[in-house]
């Protein structure tokens, strides 16, 4: 029997096993239609059942009021840093970024070619741990069109709790990272989004959770592709959608719903990010810089206080069965992306082999 690989990778990261082998096994006939759904047309009424369930299932499981439409979209996360000032920003030429790591400042950088964006700094370093800012302190504008913000930072590993309570403020969260990994109040944001390979499915569709009075404030030259009004009228399908992606997610959301929902997942991770970070903690040979009101669930990151063992430590993991765990390139060290399809069996491998090269090694 082949060793037990645990997938740690950011993002596409690893899928839940009984979705993947339910999608082998109808992969060449799908639904008994003598096709597999990846020949299927987004306009056929078979696939039509795709649109409907995955709808249903996330509706269902975040609580969402049926004053928010949900769209499914191309271009990634990335391309809602560009689609969002073009749909809200209306007549105003101001909008507030919240800078807590690096998505979030690269959405204020594509903000620029649209409008005056607020770079409002968050994140600071006491003690030589990093916190943000409590949102009742944020320096928000007075007249700006929206405040946008991103609750997990999957480079870095800092994530905010708090959810915000602005009154007369547009709030647009960032959630690719951190969607349906713990309950959320939808009702506190004005427009979330989320691109599919952390939590969803696989990559190439991007879900957008917005109130329906947002719809029709484009700027006029905005690409079709891009106008979240048409998109709705086209039921996400302006263009040909990314159909296997999104094929794939409403398996995942089914998934989660059969799992016991948002709740059973919640407490499943926050054990698990408590159980990896009780090992970085007991120990000096392993250091992580955020403070622990602050600290992801979904990417923990960590160093080794010797980065001479760096390389070892990457090797040695990949024999052990442990992959893709090497911190992002911008920040380095070592990053553990444990999102809802990580199973506790999996964390629980990674610090066992952490103690093993800590006590042969440190």
């Amino acid at each position: 029997m082949k060793k037990k690989i645990y997938n740690f990778s950011a993002g596409p990261s690893m899928l839940p096993t009984e979705v993947m082998l339910y999608a082998q096994k109808q992969f060449l006939n799908w639904k008994n239609t003598g096709c597999s759904v990846l020949e299927i047309s987004h306009r056929s009424l078979d696939f039509n059942t795709v649109v409907e369930e995955s709808t249903k299932y996330l509706r269902n499981l975040l609580n969402i009021p049926e004053e928010y439409i949900i769209l499914f979209c191309s271009g990634g996360a990335r391309g809602q840093f560009s689609s969002i000032p073009l749909n809200l920003l209306g007549n105003c030429n101001k909008a507030d970024y919240i800078d807590s790591g690096y998505w979030s400042y690269h959405a204020m950088v594509e903000a620029k070619k649209y409008c005056t964006p607020k770079h409002i700094i968050v994140k600071k370093k006491i003690n030589n741990k990093y916190s943000i800012m409590n949102m009742n302190h944020w320096p928000l504008s007075k007249n700006s069109a929206y405040m946008h913000f991103c609750p997990n930072e999957t480079i870095e590993g800092v994530a905010i709790y708090e959810e915000p309570n602005f009154i007369h403020r547009k709030v647009i969260g960032d959630f690719s990272s951190c969607l349906l990994s713990r309950v959320i109040d939808i009702k506190k944001y004005d427009l979330i989004y989320a691109s599919a390979q952390k939590n969803i499915g696989s990559s190439g569709i991007t879900i957008i959770i917005a109130k329906s009075n947002l719809l029709g404030q484009v700027h006029p030259l905005i690409p079709s592709i891009m106008d979240y009004k048409n998109i709705f009228k086209n039921q996400s399908m302006f263009n040909t959608p990314a159909t296997f992606s999104w094929y794939l997610s409403s398996l995942v959301l089914k998934w989660m719903k059969n799992m016991g929902g948002v709740q059973y997942f919640q407490k499943l991770n926050a054990k698990k990010a408590k159980f990896l970070y009780t090992k970085i903690d007991e120990s000096d040979f392993y250091i992580n810089d955020i403070d622990k009101y602050n600290r992801s669930q979904m990417n923990i990151t960590f160093r080794l206080r010797d980065c001479s063992l760096n390389d070892m430590f990457i090797n040695k993991s990949i024999k052990f069965g442990l992959k893709f765990i090497k911190g992002h390139k911008i920040i380095g060290g070592f990053r553990a992306s444990i999102y809802n399809a990580m199973s506790f069996s999996g964390v629980r491998k990674l610090v066992d082999f952490m103690k093993y090269f800590e006590k042969r090694f440190g």
